[in-house]
């Protein structure tokens, strides 16, 4: 136990003065493991998590149920892997409330591909802007097939009023990888912009992602 305990405050120290910098992937998942059990030995579920897996990235966007086929990793294990991705989904979003759109878009992009690339069903968000492309808020409005039955553009044009929002972008994600559009995005999205000039709100753009992928109406001429 004193062993586990040592190995343990290493890692917590080698943290403590240099970030993750010399970190292998195994040891961060490790240090997230033993949020949930302090006093068990994680080195070796987090080897078999990174193994299983094949990333970092992978096993904090795993299924808690899939974690869990993992000998040693229980439900408190999974909380540590799950609480920091839900901090860092936080923090890029704290980050870029406020921020100018475009040049803040590299920013907006790794959000939002850290919320939606690992998802199994489609979800469409908004982003709301003032006057000056200052973004206001993000927030997802709908989830499933993205179709005319599912995006209601009189929701859409509400929650816009509601944020007193002057432009928008909308986005959804393409589960099966597959960044191009299909004839329901084109057509929602030409539903969606029509019902927003009506009111005097520009849509500046519509973006699909596809795991890493990102594909822009905006850049291809479809907004």
């Amino acid at each position: 136990m004193q062993t586990n305990e040592g190995h343990r405050q290493r890692l917590r120290d080698k943290f403590q003065k240099s970030g993750l910098d010399g970190f292998h992937d195994y040891e961060i998942i490790e240090l997230l493991l033993t949020l949930g059990t302090p006093r068990k030995d994680c080195k070796q579920p987090a080897k078999d998590a990174l193994k299983k897996f094949g990333s970092l990235k992978a096993v904090l966007e795993a299924a808690p149920k899939d974690l869990q086929e993992i000998r040693g990793i229980g439900n408190n294990n999974v909380f540590g892997l799950k609480i920091a991705q839900a901090v860092s989904r936080r923090y890029l979003a704290d980050r870029i409330i406020d921020t100018d759109f475009i040049r803040s878009s590299d920013e907006v992009l790794a959000y939002l591909k850290h919320n939606l690339r690992d998802k199994n069903r489609e979800m469409f968000w908004v982003i709301y802007l003032n006057g000056r492309n200052q973004i206001l808020k993000m927030e997802k409005l709908f989830e499933g097939s993205l179709s005319t039955s599912v995006v209601y553009p009189r929701e859409v044009i509400k929650r816009a009023l509601d944020n007193d929002a002057a432009a928008l972008v909308f986005v959804h994600n393409h589960p099966s990888g597959n960044p191009n559009p299909s004839q329901d995005d084109l057509a929602i999205t030409k539903q969606l912009k029509a019902a927003a000039q009506a009111i005097d709100i520009s849509v500046h753009d519509h973006l699909i992602i596809a795991g890493n992928e990102v594909y822009s109406f905006a850049d291809h001429g479809l907004i």
